[in-house]
């Protein structure tokens, strides 16, 4: 079973209605107890991340997702989610993270190296690059995605990088540290190659739950 995080800033309904297209059972919930059942967990996220990380403090939700994690519980960050994960972030003032991985959530430049305009926010289908295996990528060739962010993670330990995306800069697009998950893009919004990774999450969850 797969508990969706409900803090308030995440895009519930979407992910409600990919898992539920392919299959996988799940709810949301806001409550630490019922998470704490939860054979894996999806944070979602869209706004701020200092608002969000003031919200997981101010419930307990970010000790409670600590202890989650040094369990060896699987846990998978969507956009603003995935970059909760990191150290810490410069959007709106610096902020601390939830810190599982390497990296400062930082704005994305408007222009490239070479000096060529690029909007922002990053918004639209654009292509997973894969920098490493994994078995979330099981099965899965590098097709187009749908992003929406402003920011993105810089300086991020290399081993963690699954897949990125080049914009103005190279883009993380998915991380993996150990029992930590990570999606800049949407999944539940990227058609059948999104629908793959959650599927692949889930396999995954189930395979260190012993339930495959």
């Amino acid at each position: 079973m797969i508990g969706i995080v409900d803090y308030g800033m995440g895009n519930l309904f979407s992910v409600d209605k990919a898992l539920e297209r392919i299959g996988v059972p799940h709810f949301i919930s806001s409550k630490r107890d019922e998470l704490e059942s939860a054979d894996g967990l999806i944070l979602p996220g869209v706004g701020s991340f200092k608002d969000a990380m003031h919200i997981l403090e101010e419930t307990g939700l970010a000790a409670f997702l600590d202890g989650y994690v040094q369990s060896g519980k699987s846990l998978l960050g969507i956009c603003l989610g995935m970059q909760l994960l990191f150290e810490e972030s410069e959007e709106n003032g610096f902020s601390k993270g939830l810190g599982y991985l390497t990296g400062t959530v930082k704005e994305i430049p408007s222009r490239n190296e070479a000096g060529e305009a690029f909007k922002v926010p990053h918004m639209g289908w654009n292509q997973l690059i894969f920098n490493k295996d994994s078995k979330l990528l099981n099965g899965l060739e590098e097709e187009h995605v749908y992003f929406v962010h402003s920011y993105y993670v810089d300086g991020m330990e290399v081993n963690d990088l699954i897949a990125s995306s080049q914009y103005s800069v190279t883009v993380p697009a998915v991380v993996e540290k150990g029992s930590v998950y990570g999606m800049q893009f949407h999944p539940e919004k990227s058609s059948r190659l999104g629908m793959a990774l959650l599927k692949n999450f889930t396999e995954l969850v189930l395979e260190k739950e012993g339930q495959s």
